[in-house]
């Protein structure tokens, strides 16, 4: 993951030290790390894992029922 390209969403606007990470990498897998800690642990998903995510923000079944 050392040469892996990171990157933020543009929505994060100067907050710079409150985000996520994502990063492609080899083999198609999909990188995530806190910007915080960016030597820190970084979590990895096969681009299936990753979609199926994606989908679940976007069609709000990710979403806590409580909030």
């Amino acid at each position: 993951m050392a040469l892996a390209v990171w990157r933020k969403s543009s929505l994060s606007g100067g907050n710079g030290g409150s985000c996520v990470e994502v990063a492609s990498l080899n083999g198609g897998r999909i990188g995530v790390r806190d910007s915080k800690d960016r030597s820190g642990p970084a979590l990895t998903f096969t681009s299936t894992e990753w979609r199926t995510f994606i989908s679940g923000i976007k069609d709000g079944s990710l979403e806590d029922p409580a909030a």
